[in-house]
């Protein structure tokens, strides 16, 4: 564990977190484009298939070799990498950084079981095969604090390359939209989740926007009154009924519900 702050305190201390230099503004489903590089922690989690990678989920760089995604995103017999620096897909910038995961570096919370994704505990961890160069367009998230909640109402942003609508094209720029913390309480009314959304998840949204297919895994980045922007959720599920539908906000991995697991993993790997 010490390891772990260690690692992390350091990486802050000379590269800071949450702090994007590039500040993001306030289409994820109807939402817009993001200003490129605005959340340089995120990233795209690309699987391999027949000598080409795909885009498949988001991700958030939280240590320079360390990225956090959702459990659902990961198939032990797929081969992935993590692209860092990418805003539009379709183009090569030039200030993307392509870094494979090693099979044996990618650690699924042991709770979590795919056949019940309610359940909770969709998270992951991906140790990255060598660092991350850090600058102005690749920077670290910042985590919460162990068990902190948001209030309902809270701004939040979800970022991620999701389909634009429920079965809709996957867009080459990043997107953004804004979604408002829902809180547990108003979340699992009987009208909205009900028991189905478990305390170790956070909801956001709730109306026309949304996370949809291909946001998976990715932050929910919402900020504090320190200026930073914390990750406060993994993009989890959506309905079944559709990605934005009334009153089924999108679900979230709460990431301050694993702080311990997540410092455990990385200080023992």
């Amino acid at each position: 564990m010490w390891r772990l702050f260690i690692t992390l305190l350091l990486a802050v201390g000379a590269h800071g977190c949450g702090e994007p230099t590039y500040a993001p503004l306030g289409r994820v489903v109807n939402g817009q484009d993001a200003v490129p590089y605005s959340w340089p922690w995120q990233v795209s989690l690309q699987y391999e298939s027949n000598g080409e990678f795909h885009h498949t989920c988001g991700g958030t760089l939280i240590a320079p070799n360390w990225v956090m995604t959702a459990g659902h995103c990961i198939s032990l017999s797929r081969r992935y990498k993590v692209v860092l620096g990418e805003y539009d897909r379709s183009n090569a910038e030039g200030s993307e950084q392509h870094i494979p995961v090693n099979s044996g570096d990618i650690f699924v919370h042991p709770g979590w079981n795919s056949n019940c994704v309610s359940c909770g505990d969709d998270i992951a961890l991906l140790k990255l095969s060598r660092d991350a160069v850090l600058n102005d367009k690749v920077q670290l998230g910042c985590l919460p604090p162990q068990g902190e909640l948001l209030p309902n109402d809270y701004p939040c942003f979800i970022s991620g390359w999701g389909r634009l609508y429920t079965g809709g094209p996957l867009p080459p720029k990043l997107q953004q939209a804004l979604l408002p913390a829902v809180d547990h309480a108003h979340c699992t009314q009987p009208t909205w989740w009900g028991a189905t959304v478990k305390e170790t998840m956070v909801c956001a949204g709730g109306d026309t926007r949304a996370g949809c297919n291909g946001d998976s895994g990715g932050p929910l980045n919402c900020q504090a009154a320190d200026g930073r922007w914390y990750v406060h959720g993994v993009t989890s599920f959506v309905s079944s009924w559709g990605c934005n539908t009334l009153r089924k906000p999108t679900v979230f991995t709460r990431v301050s519900a694993f702080n311990s697991w997540m410092e455990e993993t990385i200080s023992n790997n």
